[in-house]
């Protein structure tokens, strides 16, 4: 399987701007931009793709993992937190925090936790990310 994406951008680096089109349509021409990226103009960025991308990929993976349990979630709800940090001459990302909340019936805390344990260690955008990668998961009863 393969997911294509396309960046244009136009102009310097701080002055400039692009935008993303993915395959699917998602994003269409969606604009992004040093004021998307470093302050709060409307837009996206690719920090705040990769937040969505680990949410996303997380939250699917564990979904798996409860159903292969025998048990269904009634909701997951994941937010990601990506961390970009100054390095050297540029910048890198350092850290996704995932925090969970979690509506499983029938499930108890330690079966629980060993199944989003496994999740964050094994989505594919977990495996990508060459950051820390910590999890707060709360079941809600």
């Amino acid at each position: 399987m393969i997911r294509k994406a396309r960046a244009v951008w136009r102009g310097t680096g701080r002055d400039g701007d692009g935008d993303l089109t993915t395959d699917s349509g998602v994003l269409s021409s969606t604009p992004y931009s040093f004021k998307t990226r470093f302050e709060d103009t409307p837009g996206t960025n690719p920090e705040e793709l990769i937040a969505a991308a680990h949410a996303g990929c997380f939250t699917m993976q564990l979904a798996f993992l409860i159903q292969r349990a025998g048990l269904a979630a009634e909701e997951l709800t994941t937010e990601a937190a990506v961390s970009l940090v100054p390095d050297g001459e540029g910048f890198k990302i350092d850290r996704s925090a995932l925090t969970l909340q979690a509506k499983v019936p029938g499930i108890n805390q330690v079966k629980f936790d060993e199944l989003a344990r496994m999740a964050e260690k094994n989505c594919p955008v977990s495996r990508l990310l060459n950051a820390e990668i910590t999890l707060q998961a709360t079941l809600i009863s």
